[in-house]
């Protein structure tokens, strides 16, 4: 059941949601599923704060490659301004004017500098030509040089003949840049997608010019060879596409791990996506492609009269997927327009298949747009992430290709204005089928259009200012999926803006999965009044943030904060990749929230009295993967019988074990007595004990089935179960205290059930 919550806000807590607002809503969203809209701020008008509002990028590598003659190629989602290399490259124009995009992003981050010694130049030798480059001082930014390098700048729609006349020139522009840092013998250095932006260079086509580039100019080791070159963006449609040129032109990744590979063909199979919006926290991506090849959660079919032979779409899906997918069409009920199947040999998780036009009371046009909300709040329920739609009706059902592309258009954005998680949508386009693609493209723009004055950032919504209401009150509006989620939220942002007092502390084991790029995020937040610190104690990993300014602390934090998030996704599809490489098969998961009237509700309410908690939801975990590991594991210990236990976990790490299963990162006892593995207790009163949180509200139970199987009694220190007897190479299947057991496998244990309660003393 959504929830939503309004935070007034006040004092310093006003300028700290101001310069880090977007950072805040990132976290909310990773930590509680709260959608966070900010409103009765005025961001505009203030050189200052519009760089300020620029989105936090936590720096996440997508591609790593070698070229042969030993230069490291990677491709980034970052910002820029704050990233820390030998060199930056500034997109420029001839005047040297960094007045707008990047270029004054840059500008604004260096300070002064940068302009004036701009100036200089222009003074002493004239305006730069397109295609040239020059080095100058970085000022304050986080690296010793910024090249400004000049890409040719295009009309707003040019045509193909621009585009190839101007490809020369954005060659020249990235010689050029590899000429200077030659010159300059540097070793790293930063190029963002010169000309994509306000130059109007097709995204597409310039990916490909400046890999292609790069790799011939590196083609004769006996140049300067410098140590690496990145491509670094701070925009996922940029990002992706730099990503698939690396992946086209430059081949496989260099050795790398296979969950980084899969995540990227995840991420890299929109290899013709020509344009994308964001709406809150859908993203919309128009591309062509077929749709039996989409790798996403949930593919779309249409049929009629539930014959998949009748229909061009529904005839490749079944030729793709094997017959036992009609048999199951034949079979399945109706969900409102939809029959869910399985994917079978599709690389999916489900198909949709929607009947649009077997009793449809409303118009035709009405009805697509039901059909569409329809499949879109079904994979919402279900947690999906990612669906993938053909052009619906524009084939035998007859729709005018426009009236379809708007119709399906404006599901999607009524979709979007309601959505709490974040999903991709895709619009598929048969390669050959231009006419069609045309009038999808021209309602994405009217949809960017739309969607650019509405919000600031993916959660950063523009406030609405009513005539002759005066100006709002700050505050924070939280959506969540649940009043639990928006209360737990807000508590957070309460310690975090207004009870702090200078010091910011985050207690978070995957502070020990930081690596060389958090700690130098970590090190360029330390500076005059503000300290870090990284405790680990008693099994527990802890970042101290301390300082003489409370908004200083507050954005340190919350930049601790987005780092964690992001290496969080990324440990997630690490396991996700391994469980794929195990089994051959996607992972996919549901989280059923249960009728308080049903017989498993009620059991876990009886075993819940007297402990002070009341429930208020109990999820049904179903994860098909674990469990196959799990019983794999089953024979592997010989074990038949599995223990019923819990583990006490924090909000933002119920949705990680749903999905990938258990981990010691996520529930860390107050007391590792028993070794360094993961714990569960025999009854959720113990787990009170295990795991002590006498201010929490609210407080979630992993139920799991554990395998135990042969065990001794734990002891400090232990990473692995001890030997048994004096055989070496034969170990406890787990270790044990007083109603604990400790396993070194998270595959031991299945989890079931996730308990919210809420104490009744707090």
């Amino acid at each position: 059941m959504l929830s939503k919550l309004d935070i007034p806000l006040h004092g310093p807590a006003v300028n700290i949601v101001r310069k880090c607002g977007v950072a805040l809503s990132d976290v909310l969203q990773c930590k509680y599923g709260c959608v966070a809209t900010i409103g009765g701020m005025d961001f505009d008008g203030d050189p200052g704060i519009a760089q300020q509002k620029r989105p936090l990028v936590v720096p996440e590598k997508r591609f790593d490659g070698m070229l042969a003659a030993g230069v490291q190629v990677s491709v980034w989602k970052a910002d820029l301004t704050s990233f820390s290399v030998d060199a930056v490259v500034n997109a420029a124009n001839e005047r040297l004017q960094h007045c707008g995009g990047l270029a004054f992003a840059l500008s604004f981050a260096g300070g002064p500098q940068i302009q004036k010694e701009s100036d200089d130049y222009i003074k002493k030798y004239g305006s730069l030509k397109t295609g040239e480059a020059i080095v100058c001082d970085a000022g304050s930014l986080p690296c010793s040089k910024i090249i400004h390098a000049v890409g040719p700048e295009l009309s707003k729609h040019p045509s193909k003949s621009d585009v190839s006349h101007a490809e020369w020139l954005l060659k020249k522009a990235i010689t050029s840049i590899l000429d200077k840092v030659k010159e300059h013998h540097l070793k790293t250095v930063a190029i963002p997608a010169i000309s994509s932006g306000l130059f109007n260079y097709p995204l597409t086509q310039c990916a490909n010019v400046i890999v292609t580039t790069v790799k011939r100019y590196y083609e004769y080791s006996s140049r300067h060879c410098p140590k690496e070159i990145l491509f670094v963006n701070n925009d996922e449609p940029t990002v992706r596409e730099m990503e698939r040129a690396c992946l086209q032109i430059l081949g496989s990744r260099s050795p790398t791990t296979y969950s980084q590979a899969a995540a990227s063909q995840k991420r890299g199979n929109a290899k013709t996506s020509t344009s994308s919006v964001q709406m809150g926290n859908v993203r919309l991506t128009l591309k062509t492609g077929r749709i039996e090849e989409q790798q996403t959660d949930v593919i779309v079919d249409t049929i009629f009269n539930r014959n998949l032979e009748n229909g061009l779409i529904s005839k490749a899906l079944l030729r793709k997927a094997g017959y036992e997918i009609q048999q199951e069409v034949y079979n399945a009920p109706m969900s409102g327009r939809v029959i869910i199947t399985k994917p079978y040999k599709l690389q999916c998780k489900e198909v949709y298949h929607t009947c649009c036009t077997e009793n449809w009371k409303e118009t035709a046009q009405e009805g697509l747009f039901m059909t569409i909300l329809d499949c879109l709040h079904l994979a919402a329920r279900k947690y999906h992430k990612s669906i993938a739609f053909p052009a619906i009706g524009t084939g035998g059902l007859g729709f005018d290709k426009y009236e379809a592309a708007q119709t399906m258009s404006r599901a999607v954005d009524n979709f979007a204005q309601t959505a709490t998680d974040k999903m991709d949508i895709y619009f598929v386009i048969f390669p050959s089928d231009g006419d069609t693609f045309e009038a999808f493209e021209e309602q994405m723009r009217c949809l960017q259009k739309m969607a650019s004055p509405r919000s600031l950032t993916h959660a950063l919504e523009q406030r609405d200012d009513f005539p002759g209401s005066g100006a709002p009150a700050p505050q924070i509006s939280l959506r969540g999926p649940s009043d639990a989620a928006t209360r737990e939220a807000e508590r957070w942002l309460q310690g975090l803006l207004f009870e702090s007092f200078g010091t910011v502390i985050i207690c978070n084991n995957f502070i020990q999965h930081f690596g060389e790029q958090e700690h130098l995020q970590l090190s360029r937040l330390v500076k005059k009044g503000v300290s870090i610190k990284e405790l680990f104690k008693r099994g527990r990993a802890s970042v101290i943030v301390d300082g003489d300014s409370s908004e200083d602390v507050v954005f340190a934090g919350l930049q601790v904060e987005a780092l964690l998030c992001n290496i969080q996704k990324e440990f997630v599809r690490e396991e996700e990749s391994a469980m794929f490489l195990m089994l051959a098969q996607n992972v996919s998961f549901e989280r059923k929230t249960l009728d308080y009237s049903s017989p498993e509700f009620s059991d876990r309410y009886a075993a819940l009295k007297h402990t002070g908690l009341r429930i208020v939801k109990v999820d049904k975990v179903e994860n098909a993967t674990l469990k196959m590991l799990f019983d794999l594991k089953k024979k592997q210990l010989g074990c038949s019988t599995p223990q019923t236990m819990f583990q006490c976990i924090p909000a933002q790490f119920c949705e990680m074990v749903s999905h990938i299963g258990f981990h010691a990162e996520y529930a860390p006892p107050d007391d590792p007595a028993y070794g360094e593995g993961i714990y569960f207790a025999s009854t959720v009163k113990k787990a009170l004990k295990v795991w002590k949180e006498p201010n929490k509200e609210y407080l979630h139970f992993v139920e799991a089935e554990v395998l135990t199987g042969t065990f001794t009694p734990g002891k400090p220190g232990l990473i692995l179960p001890p030997s048994v007897g004096t055989e070496p190479h034969t170990l406890y299947d787990s270790v044990s205290g007083p109603e604990i057991s400790v396993i070194f496998s998270g595959y031991q244990a299945l989890p079931t059930y996730i308990i919210t309660c809420k104490s009744l003393y707090v």
